[in-house]
């Protein structure tokens, strides 16, 4: 399948015409989806998802995996994390993903954009949006969670904002600890320093990760960085 551009341009674009036009995003995506020859977004969002680099990449991940997913904005960071989180329920497995930036109908809105309805993953995904998120609170809300649940942290350089929430180190090496005990794959959303030059590298590597705290980055097991739809996916060591 031949794209004109990367589904999140198109989705970018989608959402501008929604803007302009005054129509719903819906209606937008379906029109984006029509001059790329699809009879609806649904259609070319389901057969784009055969092909995602998510789907190459779940079988990477295992339980007790800590990944680290970074872009600059715009980029299809969210997004591959919410495929990430599909092809997990896919599997069987639970998907779980608490947001600090997003709200419920923000995230809903990005299933679709990829194609998917979530009422058709019924019991198995999870959203919470709650301002208390941190790694004592994941913990306790992910403590019955059944090994190989894929957990999405949007995003790791917000973790530690309130004052009374550890370092994040500190919190990073309790969701490594926990992960690992409970058999369960965790995904962080991460920002991109601004300093990064897309014309010396294709893609971010760990050294342009924004660290306003210190973070030891191999606490990290797996990488995937993207930029201008290219995905570059490391295993540490």
């Amino acid at each position: 399948m031949r794209l004109s551009a990367p589904i999140y341009h198109l989705k970018r674009k989608a959402k501008l015409l929604s803007r302009q036009q005054g129509i719903p995003l819906h209606e937008a995506l379906d029109r984006i989806a029509a001059a790329e020859g699809f009879s609806g977004w649904s259609l070319l969002a389901a057969r784009a998802a055969a092909v995602t680099p998510a789907g190459k990449l779940f079988p990477e991940l295992r339980p007790g995996d800590l990944l680290l997913v970074g872009a600059r904005p715009g980029h299809g960071k969210t997004l591959m994390s919410l495929q990430l989180a599909v092809e997990a329920m896919k599997s069987g497995h639970r998907g779980a993903f608490f947001s600090l930036e997003y709200t419920e109908k923000d995230v809903l809105d990005r299933f679709r954009a990829i194609g998917v309805e979530p009422a058709q993953f019924d019991g198995l995904f999870e959203f919470d949006c709650s301002d208390a998120i941190s790694a004592d609170y994941i913990v306790k809300r992910m403590a019955g969670a059944p090994r190989g649940t894929l957990v999405v942290v949007d995003y790791l350089q917000l973790l530690d904002q309130r004052r009374e929430n550890a370092d994040l180190m500190i919190q990073v090496r309790a969701l490594k600890s926990f992960a690992r005990d409970q058999g369960l794959i965790v995904v962080f959303i991460s920002q991109i320093d601004r300093s990064y030059d897309p014309s010396a590298r294709s893609c971010p590597d760990l050294s342009d990760v924004r660290l306003p705290n210190p973070l030891d980055l191999k606490l990290f097991d797996k990488t995937c960085f993207l930029n201008n739809g290219e995905v570059q996916f490391r295993a540490a060591g």
